[in-house]
């Protein structure tokens, strides 16, 4: 964590001197390191009227946003040394445990998405028919476990990286996550067409990673070929 002024880390809110950035959209500056990101890539917070903080994931409550980058370090910062409450300029009541709960959220989010892509035709599960939509460049998104077994995760990734355009990878979720969006205890390997639900896979998938460590926990593997 790069050291920073408390004038730099009391920085947060909607301010309009935040403007827009042609290429990539509005843009926020995180309470924490201070810097200018696009709002997709960081986590809203507001205080409620109980001055209680609030994730806001969708970015729809009313009220002046707090902006954080999406990172269980930089929300831990910002608890710790009572960051929320500055910015707020009052007293704010910061949930116990609200990287966990942030992480459960987005979590939930992703899964939701994946349930909608299934639900809608956009998207298959299994080696074979993920096979199957590569090859026919059938799939924007390759979603893989994030404890799948090293071949299969090969495999595909050879199949999704040899066309024309590239399939975007989607690793952020376990295999028990995956399962609960398709309806079974636990799936490896989807694939999800490009367009509106796998956009939204992929900016989920930003967020998340910033609050999961990238290797998998120690003795899970979910190698079989689901």
């Amino acid at each position: 964590m790069v050291a920073m002024s408390d004038t730099a880390q009391c920085r947060g809110g909607d301010p309009a001197e935040e403007g827009l950035d042609s290429s990539a959209g509005p843009m926020r500056r995180c309470l924490v390191t201070g810097q200018r990101r696009p709002v997709p890539g960081l986590i809203r917070f507001v205080v409620g009227p109980d001055d209680r903080l609030v994730p806001d994931l969708a970015r729809r409550l009313p009220g002046r946003g707090i902006w954080l980058s999406a990172s269980r370090d930089v929300v831990n910062t910002a608890g710790d040394k009572g960051l929320f409450a500055r910015a707020a300029k009052k007293k704010v009541v910061v949930p116990d445990g609200l990287a966990d709960e942030l992480e459960g959220q987005l979590v939930r989010r992703c899964v939701d998405a994946l349930g909608l892509a299934r639900r809608a035709g956009q998207a298959v599960a299994g080696f074979e028919k993920t096979a199957q939509w590569l090859k026919g460049r059938q799939a924007g998104l390759l979603v893989t476990a994030a404890d799948a077994g090293a071949d299969g995760r090969a495999k595909l990734a050879r199949l999704g990286a040899s066309g024309s355009t590239a399939v975007s990878p989607f690793t952020v979720l376990f295999g028990t996550e995956l399962g609960r969006a398709f309806g079974r205890d636990q799936v490896v390997h989807a694939a999800v067409a490009p367009g509106s639900l796998a956009d939204r896979l992929m900016a989920e998938q930003e967020r998340l990673q910033g609050f999961r460590e990238e290797t998998r926990p120690e003795g899970q593997d979910a190698s079989q070929q689901h």
